[in-house]
């Protein structure tokens, strides 16, 4: 994949994570401003909150993998895969611009 091409689809993925997260901060704020009295949150409070949590986390690691992308990419290693050094074909950066693994290694990691 041309350089040009993948800085690219880094940066947009990066803005996508980093604007899904501040969604998430400014729904956090909104949420703090306006809560009840100490106990009377609810069950669906905590689901929310518990939620909330595990998209941030999702969030961090997503943009954790772009972060590691844009290593490789100024290291020249971008576009191969970090287990085998095998080519990540275009299509699959396209889709996914921070793949790690190819679709067959990603299958046989199970994830």
């Amino acid at each position: 994949m041309d350089p040009a091409r993948a800085r690219e689809l880094l940066e947009g993925e990066r803005q996508r994570v980093e604007q899904a997260l501040a969604g998430l901060r400014s729904g956090e704020a909104e949420g703090q401003s306006g809560q009840d009295e100490p106990g009377e949150s609810d069950s669906e409070d905590l689901n929310e909150r518990g939620l909330d949590d595990a998209r941030k986390e999702d969030l961090a690691n997503q943009l954790a993998a772009v972060e590691r992308a844009e290593a490789r990419l100024a290291a020249g290693s971008y576009g191969r895969s970090v287990q085998s050094g095998e080519p990540i074909p275009d299509e699959r950066l396209e889709a996914l611009p921070a793949a790690e693994l190819t679709v067959e290694e990603q299958r046989a990691a199970g994830a």
